[in-house]
């Protein structure tokens, strides 16, 4: 009869199956458990994409940061170097001022060592002359006669060297 043939049996006995499974409320139960896993899905979502627009801002920070960074980095190489030049261009005004002041020097060491020479061919030449002037006299003049003159002219020679 109807339970020899084993296909209508089998689809007889899921119907019952699917029916008690029904009446015991599988189905919301299953329902609710996809809903769940379905909510659970969306909140992990909402929270990857809040993750992911945090790592944004986060990211355009430090970019941002980044960025002032590299500009104040800039700044001061730029600060640096023109402190380099001026340092460069003082100390090369401190060499320059430094070898005149040493030029300057030699030139009064020069000057003086001039004059010191001229005084000495002066005083020099006074004496020959005196000498020469005495010989003369000494040959030409009475002995007395010609200290006197000597002595004249050498005071007179004095006052005016000096």
């Amino acid at each position: 009869m109807w339970y020899a043939n084993s296909t209508l049996v089998v689809a007889i006995s899921f119907l019952i199956f699917v029916g008690i499974l029904y009446y015991v409320g599988v189905h919301r139960k299953l329902a609710g458990a996809l809903d769940a896993r379905s909510e659970r899905i969306r909140s992990e979502l909402d929270q990857a994409r809040r993750l992911r627009e945090e790592a944004q801002k986060v990211f355009a920070d430090f970019e941002r940061k980044r960025l002032e960074v590299e500009g104040q980095a800039a700044e001061i190489v730029e600060h640096a170097k023109l402190e380099a030049e001026r340092a460069a261009e003082r100390a090369k005004a401190e060499i320059k001022e430094a070898v005149e002041r040493r030029l300057r020097g030699a030139d009064e060491q020069i000057a003086m060592a001039e004059a010191s020479a001229i005084k000495e061919v002066r005083n020099r030449a006074v004496q020959v002359a005196v000498a020469a002037a005495a010989d003369v006299m000494k040959q030409r003049l009475p002995a007395e006669k010609a200290d006197a003159l000597v002595a004249d002219s050498i005071r007179t020679v004095g006052a005016r060297l000096n």
